[in-house]
């Protein structure tokens, strides 16, 4: 499908919006036909096979902090006509100038296929049952396995007051292998899980998910030696890649316009200050290729950005869809997403990463006298306007004089974000990209990002463990 397969007149519809827009600041309709799937195997059968396809539309309508929206799952005029009616409530009153659309962009980032075309459901669900069962012929100890597979592909086409209009084709594919092993009567389980914005062929490859199925046996032979993990404050190393996802969570969310324009963000009125440890520097970066945070553009048409947001410990600025970066007198950075087109837009990360240093990774896991080296992490949160955080580490290990002790188990790191920052002693050479399995919620809304961080020394976090 390409653009003009639409199955209503875009001029049309740009008019019915210009006239809605009129006194407004902004407005815009975005457009979002897609097909999903997902097949879970678990213990040892196709557990499920979904398939699904969906279209709509939403209409906006902003005037100053006010904002219109309305959805409809039809896609005609006179549904535009109905949505129309109703954003431009948000108008009353106000009188304001329509605000200079998106420059227009011919980059993709990434190829415009549909993982829900090939290869067919028979290759797929094989492959699954494929997997299951070298898993569990490759350790005598697997006890369960599950797999999951998904893909999706998403046609956009954004519509502007005066009529420029952007489009984009956003595929997406995850992979996940989870492995359950027991010994002497001890249970452990672990995952490992890949993806990104590219066709299904990559990721389904046998040396790809053949090392996906290693790294979660590994794992979880580590956990089934682990000890309870001590508890205190104590130094910390955080390993490459999706490591990150605290980095993210406890920092990321922060730097997004909507809080520091409403004052609730620890980071609120700093730009220019700093905020980190000398070092420290922070990208959000939507243009990578192919990665699952990337988008060519984002969800109002604007291009994605390499975006500044910590500069060697000073803050340089924040993360902005077009209504926050109005408000706060500063540019657009492509950072206005949404989960769906009957979702609001909001600033949102795009691959969140700290750049890489010079330290030797080896040396700093031996820089540890007493403390946690934290390998790979399960979920978290964060307290947006205190700064506060919590996070389970799913592979973590307790280092003493430099030397490994032991694995343990149910690590919870606890801290303040810009704290955490701050105490950054040591920044590895060793930069990583996680592997593609990243969602971010706020205010109920998903969306696929990717975070990356190279290793990192932590003067001081508290650990939470079993004493």
């Amino acid at each position: 499908m390409t653009y003009t397969d639409l199955p209503f007149d875009t001029q049309d519809a740009s008019k019915i919006l210009s006239e809605a827009a009129s006194g407004a600041d902004d407005g815009d309709i975005y457009v979002q036909r897609s097909r999903s799937e997902g097949f879970v195997f678990d213990d040892g059968r196709l557990k499920s096979a979904t398939y699904d396809t969906s279209q709509g539309f939403g209409l906006r309508v902003v005037a100053g902090e006010a904002s219109g929206n309305a959805h409809s799952g039809e896609l005609s005029i006179d549904a535009i006509k109905r949505a129309a009616e109703t954003a431009r409530q948000a108008k009353r009153g106000y009188t304001g100038q329509l605000d200079t659309g998106p420059v227009p962009t011919n980059r993709q980032l990434y190829k415009p296929i549909d993982p829900t075309e090939a290869p067919d459901f028979t290759v797929k669900t094989g492959l699954l049952a494929e997997i299951d069962a070298w898993v569990r012929a490759k350790d005598p100890r697997v006890v369960q396995v599950s797999v999951s597979l998904a893909g999706s592909h998403e046609l956009i086409d954004i519509l502007r007051p005066a009529g420029e209009t952007f489009h984009d084709v956003r595929p997406l594919v995850r992979l996940n292998i989870s492995v359950t092993l027991e010994q002497n009567g001890r249970r452990e389980t672990a995952s490992a899980g890949a993806g990104g914005r590219a066709a299904y062929d990559e990721w389904i490859a046998a040396e790809r998910w053949q090392g996906l199925a290693m790294r979660a046996l590994r794992k979880a032979e580590v956990n089934l030696e682990s000890i309870p993990a001590p508890a205190g404050e104590m130094e910390v190393v955080l390993g490459p890649g999706w490591p990150a996802v605290l980095l993210h969570e406890a920092v990321g969310h922060g730097l997004e316009g909507d809080f520091n324009r409403k004052g609730t963000s620890v980071y609120s009125g700093r730009v220019g200050e700093q905020v980190a440890s000398k070092g420290v520097t922070v990208i959000d970066d939507g243009t990578i290729d192919s990665r699952r945070g990337s988008l060519s553009v984002d969800d109002e048409g604007t291009a994605t950005n390499r975006t500044v947001l910590i500069e060697d410990g000073f803050l340089k600025g924040y993360m902005q869809d077009r209504q926050n970066a109005r408000l706060m007198g500063v540019a657009p950075t492509g950072n206005g997403r949404r989960e769906s087109y009957d979702a609001t837009i909001m600033p949102r990360m795009t691959n969140t990463v700290m750049l890489g240093g010079k330290d030797d990774p080896n040396e700093i896991v031996s820089s540890i006298k007493k403390g946690i080296w934290a390998v790979d992490f399960g979920g978290g949160q964060v307290d947006i306007t205190s700064g506060n955080f919590v996070f389970q580490c799913t592979e973590a290990y307790l280092v003493e004089n430099g030397k490994v002790v032991a694995p343990v188990k149910n690590a919870t790191l606890i801290g303040h974000g810009p704290t955490a920052l701050s105490q950054v002693e040591m920044i590895g050479n060793d930069f990583a990209m996680d592997d593609g399995v990243g969602t971010c919620g706020k205010a109920g809304q998903s969306v696929p990002v990717g975070v990356g961080q190279p290793t990192l020394k932590v003067g001081g976090l508290t650990v939470g463990g079993a004493g």
